[in-house]
C-alpha cells in the first residue's frame, strides 16, 4: 500500500519564522516558501487585504495544480489607535524599540496580534482564516523563542511574554495558530462537499 504525498503549499514568504510555523499548523500540506517575480507592493487596507494580495499573486505564478497561501499579521496597540497595524513589519527599523518608545509613560498597554491566512486552491477557490490573540505590551523585552513582537506582549490570561511562553505554547495558542486552525476548519468542509 503506498502513501500518498502531502499536497505542496508555496506561500508567499520568505520569512523563514512564518514558514517554520506554518509547516507544524499545517501538517496536511508540505509547506514551502515561494517568492514569485515582480512583488507587488503590501498596501492594503487591511490584514486580509495584504494576504490576498500575495495569495493572488503567487497564484498567477505557481503551478496550476499546485495550492497557494498568503499570510499578513500585525499587532495593533489600543492606545495607538490599532498602529502599527498593518504596517507592523515596516513600521520602524527595531518595531520592539518603537512600539515601546511610543507606549512609554503609558498606563493603557493593551494590545493585540492579528493574523489572515489566505489559501487559494487550484480551481481557484479562495479559503480564509483569522486569528487573534489578544494582550498587553510589557515595558521590556523579555524572553528569547518566537519572533517579531513576541518578547513584548503578554497573552491575557499569561504573565509571561509570548517569548517566555516558548514556541511549543505559541504552535497552539498565537494569532497565525488561530488562522491556521481557522483554515483548517474550511479545508475539512471543503473536503466533505
Amino acid at each position: 500500500m503506498s502513501v500518498s504525498a502531502k499536497p505542496l503549499l508555496l506561500v508567499a514568504t520568505s520569512n523563514a519564522h512564518k514558514l517554520a510555523e506554518l509547516r507544524l499548523l499545517l501538517p496536511e500540506f508540505d509547506v514551502e516558501g515561494f517568492v514569485a517575480p515582480g512583488q507587488p507592493p503590501e498596501d492594503g487596507a487591511t490584514y486580509l487585504d495584504n494576504a490576498r494580495i500575495k495569495a493572488r499573486h503567487a497564484r498567477a505564478h505557481a503551478p496550476a495544480d499546485g495550492w497557494v497561501a498568503g499570510e499578513d499579521s500585525g499587532i495593533e496597540a489600543a492606545v495607538l489607535g490599532g498602529r502599527p497595524g498593518v504596517a507592523s513589519a515596516r513600521w520602524a527599523d527595531d518595531g520592539i524599540a518603537a512600539l515601546l518608545e511610543a507606549l512609554e509613560g503609558e498606563t493603557e498597554r493593551r494590545a493585540r496580534y492579528v493574523s489572515e491566512l489566505v489559501v487559494i486552491a487550484p480551481d481557484g477557490e479562495e479559503l480564509r482564516g483569522t486569528g487573534t490573540l489578544e494582550g498587553a505590551v510589557t515595558d521590556a523585552p523579555r524572553g528569547n523563542e518566537g519572533f517579531g513582537y513576541d518578547p513584548i506582549v503578554v497573552p491575557v490570561g499569561e504573565t509571561m511574554t509570548v517569548a517566555e511562553l516558548g514556541d511549543a505554547w505559541k504552535n497552539e495558542h498565537s494569532h497565525r495558530a488561530l488562522a491556521a486552525q481557522a483554515l483548517a476548519e474550511q479545508l475539512a468542509f471543503r473536503r466533505a462537499r
